[in-house]
């Protein structure tokens, strides 16, 4: 009986979300909205009678839609497009985010609501919907244009800011407090996770992905993605972080496969199924009642939402050096929230730390924004040309000027070429000692089942420590001479730049071997203290220490090159795999 009463609750979804989104296809407006409004109409607070018999189910195939919606946009991600708009996408998502939680949070404050409530209510009003704005840019056909590229850079920035906000929000609604030293080390955990797991899935997904591919079948190719999906996303949870991070990090993953077209495609038909019976599942949650005893303060939040979102990201595009049209193009197009405000939601819901009419609250504000999203991008270009005639001619100038200094004071010719080498240079040692931390951490997560292990050979606990931490120093290897080797490569650009013969005379030359020499060893002394104190659960005594020290001192030197060789291939194949995609993102 459960399995016809199930298929009865998923007819009935189909069916009416079916005839809705229809309807709301040829009304034009976003068929998300539409899967809200059906949800709402069969819901169990709209009468005369419930149609959904088994809401639980219908939830966990909720709870699958979010990590088809996240994958998806995992797949959509692009480091090279995020390069591209840089420093307007960072800094307007950063300034957005900061300022929306604000903005939420006194907003919950101001209508009395719990600190939870108004915590989660600034996270909710955050994040802007890529689903909506992707759509409305392509209903308007305006996808292609400078301020939608700026746009989608900023969705990305803020997805993965997002998946931070979901980090510390997990964190705060555990512990019930937060700290500056808890932000910091979440926020830094949480990175170096990304980043380990970007550049390890990175080197072998794609290469797995391109295996499948060979034998041309659409069904291999199709349950493989979905087993690497589902596989990280409990390997994500079995670490203590969300399923969302999971579904996002695997999805941008695959997004550097050459089988990419291909691989959404597949999971196209899959995920617009089980997203939709996501957003059914919010309208199942909207109590009409709630939504008419909360009616002010959802008009109050929509209009700081559309608000908000149009003087932060406005701004933020603007102190990034674009004209005034641009950045308000930018803002405007960015004014509304979305799933991800969704997701977030129900966390809160699902961790019992916020009221029952947040949920609802936040899906109306949804709702309204989303509505709002094609006349506000359709209306910023005649409203800029109206401000830029309020607009005093002085104030006018002075925002030129801005303008004028910002592109004088970028670096030129060979000063932008360092700066780029310099770049390059510092973003490699970072990625190598992000690994090296990563191993270290995996080590000391898996200590105990180790140690249990070797205990079967050896009694004491300070030798399972010197064994974990050698080994792991030894795994490092790899990492940390290539991390040497590039910073020594800095270090002799920035003697060259820095020691010049006017001020070191005829000792010039010495004095930048002694800069060339000293500061890669410095920064090696930090980088080893700094994993000391990192791995200080599984640090062997100070005898042993020397001891591990010693062994892996003299492993390194015999073994130099053939260290460099591997890191050399490994890092060839990365470059491949990100340069080599032949697939447009």
């Amino acid at each position: 009986m459960h399995a016809i009463s199930f298929i009865q609750d998923l007819a009935v979804i189909m069916l009416i979300a079916g005839v809705v989104t229809v309807i709301f296809h040829r009304l034009r407006q976003p068929v998300v909205l539409g899967y809200i409004v059906a949800g709402f109409v069969i819901g169990p607070h709209t009468p005369p009678f419930g149609l959904i018999h088994d809401e639980d189910t219908i939830k966990t195939l909720a709870e699958l839609g979010v990590i088809f919606l996240m994958f998806c946009l995992g797949l959509e991600f692009s480091l090279r497009k995020l390069f591209r708009v840089g420093a307007t996408a960072f800094i307007a998502a950063f300034l957005e985010i900061v300022l929306m939680i604000w903005i939420g949070y006194e907003i919950g404050r101001w209508f009395g609501w719990g600190t939870m409530d108004s915590l989660f209510l600034g996270a909710i009003l955050a994040i802007s919907s890529t689903t909506i704005i992707v759509k409305a840019l392509n209903d308007l056909k305006m996808k292609n244009q400078r301020f939608a590229q700026l746009i989608f850079g900023v969705l990305i920035v803020e997805d993965i800011l997002g998946i931070g906000i979901i980090a510390l929000l997990s964190g705060i609604a555990v512990s019930g407090s937060v700290s500056s030293g808890e932000v910091f080390s979440t926020v830094g955990k949480l990175s170096l996770f990304m980043i380990v797991a970007l550049v390890i899935g990175i080197l072998l997904v794609p290469r797995l992905l391109a295996y499948v591919a060979r034998f041309e079948s659409n069904e291999m190719l199709l349950v493989t993605v979905l087993g690497l999906c589902f596989g990280f996303c409990l390997l994500v949870v079995k670490l203590e972080y969300s399923m969302v991070l999971g579904a996002f990090l695997i999805g941008a993953i695959m997004a550097e496969s050459r089988q990419l077209l291909k691989i959404e495609r597949l999971i196209e038909p899959i995920r617009d199924m089980f997203s939709a019976i996501f957003f059914v599942a919010i309208g199942l949650m909207i109590d009409p009642a709630i939504l008419v005893e909360y009616a002010w303060p959802i008009a109050v939040i929509t209009v700081a939402v559309v608000l908000g979102k149009m003087v932060s990201c406005g701004l933020g595009a603007f102190i990034a050096g674009n004209d005034g049209r641009t950045s308000l193009r930018v803002g405007m197009g960015l004014s509304q929230i979305g799933e991800f405000s969704f997701i977030i939601a129900s966390l809160g819901m699902t961790l019992q730390v916020t009221s029952d009419f947040l949920y609802p609250v936040a899906v109306a504000v949804s709702v309204l924004t989303t509505l709002s999203t094609p006349y506000l991008i359709r209306a910023a270009d005649p409203l800029a040309g109206k401000l830029a005639g309020w607009v005093p001619v002085r104030v006018a100038r002075v925002f030129g000027l801005y303008g004028e200094w910002l592109r004088s004071i970028q670096p030129q010719g060979q000063g932008a070429l360092l700066a780029s080498m310099i770049r390059r240079i510092l973003l490699q040692v970072g990625v190598n000692l992000a690994l090296v931390m990563g191993i270290f951490f995996s080590a000391a997560y898996f200590a105990d089942p180790i140690a249990a292990y070797l205990a079967h050979w050896v009694e004491e606990a300070r030798w399972h420590n010197a064994f974990i931490w050698g080994a792991s120093l030894l795994l490092s290897l790899a990492f940390l001479i290539a991390a040497y080797r590039k910073l020594k490569a800095l270090s002799m650009l920035l003697a060259e730049m820095g020691v010049k013969p006017e001020m070191a005379g005829r000792h010039t030359e010495r004095v930048r071997r002694v800069v060339a020499e000293v500061i890669p060893l410095v920064s090696l002394l930090v980088i080893f203290l700094l994993l000391a104190a990192l791995s200080a659960s599984i640090l062997p005594t100070s005898e042993l220490l020397v001891a591990v020290g010693l062994v892996a001192a003299a492993v390194a030197a015999v073994l130099w090159r053939w260290f460099i060789r591997v890191h050399t291939r490994m890092q060839v194949a990365l470059l491949e795999t990100l340069g080599n995609n032949g697939e447009p993102h």
